[in-house]
């Protein structure tokens, strides 16, 4: 189930994102320390510590505090103050939670490991209790801790233990325009978008002032649109200026790559002209000196 869970969908693939994004799993225990859970900024524990045994959360604060020490740590745990709000529920919400701990417990137990690792912490929840019963609090507690003083690396890797003890069970990467095969691809379609929408606007043009000049050859205005308006009116102006750059031979229509390369989208994904002129190459039907991308004017007739 997890597996369905954490892959890639295929809108993954199809636009890829900027970052690159693995997905591991691990399976282990959370009173044991284990060198790949280093480096993290961020550690969520959504209603871990109630399920553990004395001795377990005993070394949780250690593991989690003194060994990961992340920049910050969420923890949430039920609000046992709520509970006689709930139907059905005696003693704890669950049975194989260990405790269920009031507010004043588990703030206390947070102070506490807060003052000892370095942390500040404050306090909120979800789950509003009725009107006229605020005083019982948040149905789930939570503590919000953030680090005071960062840890060095040099720190951390005194502390990094030897041996693995979590067992890898499920790992993803995610596509990601940091893979040139991906970038490559989103670049690919993005040139051949833009030059398709230059190459309209283009024979638009021509054929606005083919139509005025046989009307009125004394009045030739014209009337030079974005083949789309799907534009924002920046983009669309810079479609129309674009497309000035651009001509046609024959039943050829010739855009300059350094056109293409002008336009803000491209311009992002490739950072260099050189680096579109690479990408692009083999992908694309280019000039015979390689510095405008071609089409033929017949398809238009089809």
């Amino acid at each position: 189930m997890y597996m369905h869970r954490l892959s890639p969908l295929p809108v993954d693939y199809l636009q890829p994102a900027e970052r690159s994004l693995t997905v591991t799993l691990h399976h282990g225990s959370v009173a044991q320390k284990d060198p790949c859970m280093l480096g993290f900024d961020l550690v969520t524990c959504i209603e871990l510590i109630e399920h553990l045994e004395e001795w377990e959360l005993k070394k949780f604060p250690e593991v989690v505090f003194g060994f990961m020490a992340p920049s910050r740590v969420v923890i949430s745990t039920p609000n046992s103050e709520f509970n006689p709000l709930l139907r059905g529920v005696r003693l704890f919400r669950n049975p194989d939670h260990k405790f269920e701990w009031t507010r004043l417990q588990f703030q206390s137990w947070a102070l506490e490991t807060a003052r000892r690792y370095g942390y500040s912490v404050e306090f909120t929840g979800v789950g509003h209790p009725p009107r006229g019963m605020e005083n019982v609090g948040f149905c789930t507690q939570i503590g919000v801790f953030v680090k005071k003083y960062p840890l060095t690396s040099a720190s951390a890797q005194s502390e990094k233990p030897a041996e693995a003890v979590y067992k890898t069970v499920f790992k993803a990467v995610y596509p990601s325009l940091k893979d040139e095969k991906y970038l490559r691809n989103a670049v690919v379609r993005e040139v051949t978008f833009t030059a398709q929408i230059i190459k309209q606007s283009l024979l638009n043009h021509l054929m606005s002032e083919h139509k005025e000049y046989n009307d009125d050859p004394t009045e030739r205005k014209s009337k030079f649109q974005p083949a789309v308006n799907c534009f924002s009116e920046d983009l669309g102006k810079l479609v129309v200026e674009k497309s000035m750059e651009s001509f046609v031979n024959g039943n050829v229509v010739y855009i300059p790559l350094a056109t293409i390369f002008s336009f803000p989208r491209v311009n992002r994904l490739c950072g260099t002209f050189e680096k579109l002129r690479k990408l692009v190459a083999g992908q694309v039907t280019l000039s015979s000196d390689g510095s405008a991308v071609v089409f033929s004017t017949d398809q238009e007739d089809n």
